[in-house]
């Protein structure tokens, strides 16, 4: 055991989460039943518009609510209301949309409301939608309303940042007009067939009041109020996250379509149907980054469930199937392919590696021929996934099955070969290749500090010394590395994106230049990719959509601003007690459906 583990098996003990200190599974003091599970990266705050990572996303799932959701088990998967009082109406080419909440939901109490119980109305969706456009809240997320072009409210952003103020949140504006106390209007200058995948997105398009944000501004992040089943108990930054049960939350019950060649999925939803949600009084999220100290942590009973560590499948899952003694305890597994990518980002714009010049391309390309991704699956990722191909990963609408790209297996001949035709040469004599002007080239790869990123990192180092070039690691923090990403500081950076959403457009996007600052961290910027991008959004599914996606996937290809990796096979974990802990792929409100029996 390293040094790092050590400490953070002294933070563990710290927590009470040592089989000595550790209540019976899923018990607590007077009965409450509490559901414990661990978390690998580290939340950033609580407040929708500012957060990506999948801690904070994931527990602000499960306190703000949108509009739509997912049959928690129907495959494919199945839109449904949540909040609102039925699907939204649509009409206008996809062009316009009103959506109808349903009356007698109301938020958690909180002392901003004045001791008033506080109902859920349109208004507080449009204030929510309408905060992602604020310049004073910086966002990585607001390319997903942009790109919609919701009427109005982009320019109503412009004068905001023209005036140096925040955006004036009474300015009437066509594209999002609250209609009466329940329903409110979308217009888009577009059209938008999947449009109303937006409001299913729990973490993202929850609802929040605009008093609570007032009341507490900068701080919001640590006082997410909403009308979800679980409000926010104690926090502990990066180490622990308590929800409770809101006490306020609405008679809502287990309903599922499972199915019928699922017989897992038909047992489960047959034992749990009717009943009444949220199913558990409390979660316990403790932050473990590492490995190695959280699958200890759930072998020895002080977390209920878990996915499980990539690091230790072969313990858990030798030859594909539960180890006997997991079996023998009861354990269960859920093992599904997430509609997810690991992937690295090469900054376009960076001075040594940006540029859509020849040169510059076979440079990215060459970097990404002399990666060995099949390494990284059998090493690092021990085979927990599939090799991916380009962005787009299995489950979602463009996903090509057939399709096959160098980014399948590194070659390193045909790396070198590139490098030198392209002028990358040793100039100097000191082993290392210099830019075709005798420039230094130095590649510099960003990531966090755990055992994982450093197995990475040897790889990279290791490969990359292979074609002579010289590489460079710079460590941070999640939540700032994604600052110094959004500002363009970083010139390399590998990590997954996950979707919510059941279509390809969202891995297209990331390469779509509007987007740059935002979701294209590349800050890739090819006037013909937009144009497919484009295309293909206003186009309903079917051949002719396809074919632009194809299209766009090309120009990705062609210029490489990213080097796609992996797609994970995620394998969720639970102890006997435990029932429902299944990860659906494109919602992450899952302790909501989470009984401890």
């Amino acid at each position: 055991m390293s040094a790092l583990d050590r400490r953070t098996a002294l933070a563990l003990t710290g927590l009470g989460l040592s089989a000595g200190l550790s209540a019976p599974a899923g018990a607590q003091a007077g009965g409450a039943k509490r559901l414990r599970v661990a978390a690998d990266i580290a939340e950033v705050a609580f407040d929708p518009p500012r957060v990506s990572d999948r801690t904070s996303v994931t527990v602000n799932a499960h306190i703000f609510e949108p509009l739509l959701t997912y049959d928690p088990l129907a495959e494919p998967a199945r839109l449904r209301p949540l909040t609102a009082a039925a699907l939204p109406e649509v009409s206008d080419d996809h062009r316009r949309f009103v959506f109808t909440v349903r009356p007698g939901i109301f938020f958690s109490d909180d002392p901003a409301f004045g001791g008033r119980r506080r109902e859920l109305v349109a208004a507080d969706y449009v204030y929510s939608i309408k905060r992602y456009y604020d310049p004073r809240i910086p966002s990585e997320h607001l390319y997903l309303f942009e790109n919609e072009g919701l009427l109005g409210l982009s320019e109503l952003r412009q004068r905001a940042i023209a005036a140096k103020t925040g955006l004036d949140y009474d300015a009437p504006v066509p594209g999002l007009r609250v209609l009466d106390r329940y329903r409110f209007e979308v217009r888009l200058s577009r059209p938008s067939p999947r449009f109303v995948a937006l409001f299913a997105a729990s973490g993202l398009t929850g609802a929040m009041a605009r008093e609570v944000v007032e009341a507490y501004g900068d701080q919001i992040g640590a006082h997410p109020v909403g009308t979800g089943p679980f409000v926010l108990k104690d926090w502990r930054r990066g180490s622990r996250i308590l929800l409770a049960r809101n006490p306020g939350f609405r008679d809502e019950r287990y309903a599922a379509t499972p199915p019928p060649d699922d017989p897992e999925a038909v047992a489960l939803a047959a034992r749990l149907q009717g009943r009444r949600l949220p199913m558990v009084d409390e979660v316990e999220v403790h932050i473990i980054q590492e490995e190695q100290p959280r699958w200890l942590a759930f072998v020895g009973g002080d977390i209920d469930a878990m996915e499980l560590p990539q690091g230790v499948a072969s313990l858990a899952l030798p030859n594909g199937r539960l180890a006997p003694n997991l079996v023998a305890r009861g354990v269960q597994v859920h093992r599904f392919l997430d509609a997810s990518v690991r992937q690295t980002f090469f900054n376009c714009q960076d001075p040594d590696l940006g540029g859509l010049s020849p040169a510059r391309v076979a440079l990215r390309r060459a970097i990404a021929l002399a990666y060995d991704n099949a390494a990284e699956l059998r090493l690092v990722f021990r085979n927990q996934g599939l090799p991916a191909q380009s962005l787009m990963p299995p489950g979602v609408t463009g996903y090509d099955p057939t399709l096959k790209t160098e980014m399948g297996a590194g070659d390193l001949a045909r790396a070198k070969a590139l490098l030198d035709v392209h002028g990358y040469r040793d100039v100097d004599g000191d082993g290392w290749r210099e830019h075709p002007d005798g420039r230094p080239l130095v590649l510099r790869m960003a990531g966090v500090q755990d055992a994982r990123q450093r197995q990475i990192n040897e790889l990279w180092e290791k490969q990359m010394r292979a074609v002579g070039l010289r590489m460079r690691f710079e460590v941070g923090q999640f939540g700032e590395l994604i600052k110094n990403s959004l500002a363009g500081r970083l010139q390399m950076w590998s990590f997954a994106w996950t979707t919510q959403f059941p279509d390809g457009d969202f891995f297209l996007a990331l390469a779509y230049g509007p987007n740059s600052g935002q979701s294209n961290d590349a800050r890739f910027q090819l006037p013909a990719f937009d144009r497919a991008y484009e295309a293909q959004r206003a186009l309903p599914d079917g051949p002719e959509r396809l074919a632009a996606i194809r299209e766009a996937q090309r120009w990705m290809l062609a210029y490489m601003p990213y080097l796609a990796h992996s797609h994970a096979l995620r394998v969720d974990i639970s102890h006997a007690q435990v029932r429902g802990y299944r990860r659906h792929r494109f919602t992450r409100d899952l302790w909501r459906y989470t009984a401890l029996d």
